[in-house]
């Protein structure tokens, strides 16, 4: 282990050297950028690797530190233990405010030298030159809240041998080393799109030249951020103990947010490549992407939140506020002052095309982030304004976001068979006849099986309309391509549509038809409930350094015996619940312990309940994975362009 304070000395000249490195990688990319200075440019990847590895030191020094259980560091002492077991005093780095800024500054180097080294052998070019300049001011700007109010080497009071640990919710399930740093991948990969966004708008060069460079990063970026949320929703279902996968928490929603406009920039920015339109939509839609992360980051480390993800109180709410609002104004300035160039020569000639259908997709996205925001947002300026406290929980949400959700579901049915640049209204009796009967059999089977209410039943149906159209999709891709029909952006996008369709079905059934009953069990004795047995076998205490659990270990339908507990994590004394849950294809029964409970009693009380098609909800998961995975993936066809897809070919064939 280092000698006391060696390693906060270390730590922060490690971040004052790539602070510097990235400061002045602004001035070199941009100052040769604006004189064509190839001499100055190549001053640019060196930058970039000194700024790199001093992103990759300092995070390695504080692993180092929180491993070796330096308690000489402030940090390690608010989230560090000796008895904390080693996952999760690795994860613990990023368990809090000064870690997760640390573990940003990581990922953002890592995606600046990963562009850098891919437009390595055109770093003479304007665009790229201000691409690398904007993303060295990002992590410029994140060095300097690790260097300053976000500091993780702080040297910490003297005599200080052990600590608290992390917080007990982050320290009881293998998710916390994949769900916090796969969600940075996806929030920080915003970055790289939107710094070529912004040197788009400081060249003039708007047309779609940067599109193409930036798609694969801006289609990687969202697959890691779909992947890091379900995988959220995942850790809230096995930990929280509450049965749900989504509360409209404010930090959920902080991470929600700029994954909308994303999606609603990953479809309409197919529109500029095909006609040359949206630009104006396009530009706004990825700085409003980035803008929101920022956001979002300020959400949940300025303290502003009480949240079960929020950290505590910090100084660096000011510097993230402003740090939005300089990005926003900037932004609107550039967008204003390229308003020429940014205005397409054509227009949408009608709703019932494939643009068409897409403008009506931006304007939903569109709508469902304004309401998510205002949701979001709206208690925390009432506080502000009048001190005083107002909830807006997830009524308001279900009743604004389920309409939004449903029409969207329809348009994903509707857009892959409309052709572009002319009306094909008249077409679409023909290729939605398959889709709509697949649908209506999709209500019909729901009926069946008991399903009632307007928004369920809709959601199903159209679930079904859309599911019908995403494989008459896939099926005549695969006719004329054989298996190579699966790669490329469009066919992926379309398995990642049948991820979608699959959550949302899931996500309507789980929340329509969720039983639940309160079961006070004695060993012995045999209850029923829902068409299901559960007898408590047995009350079994545990207890270890760190903490003393009292599980209550209850049989199902008179097989396995399943473990629902309570622990009670001494250090900290918190209490914190953890169901046991068992899993099958149509649905799931979750259990939880409730207080009190003796291990010597003989008897617990337990709260059961059945959730159907959950299972769907992580299949869908990683059917969106899959289906991102293959739209990155290159193609043979496709060199500077997307390769037009089936549909295309056909309808310009009948143009012809």
């Amino acid at each position: 282990m280092l000698v006391a304070s060696a390693t906060a000395h270390l730590g922060r000249a490690i971040l004052l050297v790539g602070f510097l490195a990235a400061f002045f990688g602004v001035f070199a990319a941009a100052v040769g950028a604006r004189r064509n200075d190839r001499k100055t440019l190549r001053l640019v990847p060196r930058f970039v690797l000194l700024s790199t590895a001093m992103a990759v030191a300092a995070f390695g020094v504080m692993e180092w530190a929180m491993v070796t259980r330096d308690f000489s560091l402030e940090y390690v002492q608010k989230v560090g233990s000796r008895s904390t077991p080693p996952l999760y005093n690795f994860a613990a780095v990023w368990s809090a405010l000064e870690g997760s800024i640390l573990m940003w500054v990581l990922v953002l180097a890592g995606y600046l030298a990963a562009a850098a080294w891919w437009m390595r052998k055109r770093m003479n070019e304007p665009l790229i030159a201000w691409a690398m300049a904007v993303m060295f001011a990002v992590l410029a700007f994140f060095f300097l809240l690790s260097y300053g109010p976000a500091n993780p080497f702080v040297i910490g009071p003297p005599g200080v041998t052990d600590g608290p640990g992390p917080n007990p919710l982050l320290q009881n399930h293998i998710l916390v080393m994949f769900h916090p740093p796969i969600l940075y991948l996806g929030y920080v990969g915003m970055t790289v799109p939107f710094a070529f966004a912004i040197a788009a708008l400081i060249t003039g060069k708007v047309e779609d030249g940067w599109l193409h460079l930036t798609r694969r990063w801006t289609v990687a970026a969202w697959g890691f951020l779909t992947f890091g949320i379900a995988l959220g929703g995942w850790w809230s279902y096995e930990v929280l103990g509450w049965s749900g996968v989504w509360a409209w928490d404010p930090v959920e929603n902080a991470s929600l947010l700029p994954w909308i406009t994303g999606t609603a920039y990953i479809h309409s920015v197919m529109v500029q490549e095909r006609r040359g339109l949206l630009r104006v939509w396009n530009v706004s839609l990825l700085i409003a992407t980035f803008s929101l992360t920022i956001l979002g980051t300020f959400l949940t480390r300025s303290g502003v939140l009480n949240s079960v993800h929020a950290f505590s109180e910090s100084d660096i709410g000011p510097w993230l506020l402003v740090s939005f609002g300089v990005i926003v104004a900037v932004s609107l300035v550039l967008i204003f002052l390229r308003g020429d160039q940014l205005r397409a020569g054509g227009s949408v000639e009608s709703l019932f095309s494939r643009e068409g259908a897409f403008l009506v997709n931006n304007v939903l996205f569109a709508v469902f982030a304004f309401v998510v925001l205002l949701g979001t947002v709206f208690p925390l300026v009432v506080e502000a304004i009048q001190q005083r406290q107002i909830v807006v929980g997830e009524p308001f949400f279900d009743q604004l976001t389920v309409p939004i959700g449903l029409t969207m579901l329809f348009i994903m049915a509707v857009a892959p068979v409309l052709p572009w640049r002319r009306d094909g209204s008249e077409t679409l009796s023909q290729r939605l006849l398959g889709p709509s009967v697949f649908g209506l059999a999709c209500i019909a089977i729901s009926l069946v099986a008991g399903a009632a209410g307007l928004a369920p039943l809709l959601a199903f149906g159209l679930g079904g309309f859309a599911a019908g159209s995403a494989l008459r999709h896939l099926w005549r891709a695969v006719r004329v391509q054989r298996l190579r029909g699966f790669v490329g952006r469009a066919n992926g996008g379309m398995i990642v549509h049948l991820g979608v369709i699959l959550i949302c079905v899931a996500l309507a059934a789980s929340n329509s038809f969720t039983r639940s009953q309160e079961i006070d069990l004695v060993v012995g004795r045999v209850a029923s409930f829902a068409g299901h047995t559960f007898e408590l076998v047995d009350v079994v205490e545990q207890r270890d350094a760190r903490s003393q659990s009292v599980r209550a270990l209850v049989s199902v339908d008179g097989g396995r015996a399943y473990a629902p507990s309570i622990t009670k994590f001494t250090r900290i004394g918190m209490n914190v619940g953890t169901p046991s849950v068992r899993t099958t294809l149509t649905h799931d029964i979750y259990l939880t312990l409730e207080p009190p409970v003796r291990q010597d009693s003989g008897q617990a009380r337990i709260k059961v309940f059945i959730k159907p098609l959950i299972l769907w909800l992580w299949i869908g998961t990683f059917v969106m994975a899959f289906g991102t995975l293959l739209a990155v993936l290159p193609t043979r066809r496709r060199r500077h362009r997307e390769a037009p897809s089936i549909h295309d070919l056909r309808d310009e064939a009948i143009d012809a």
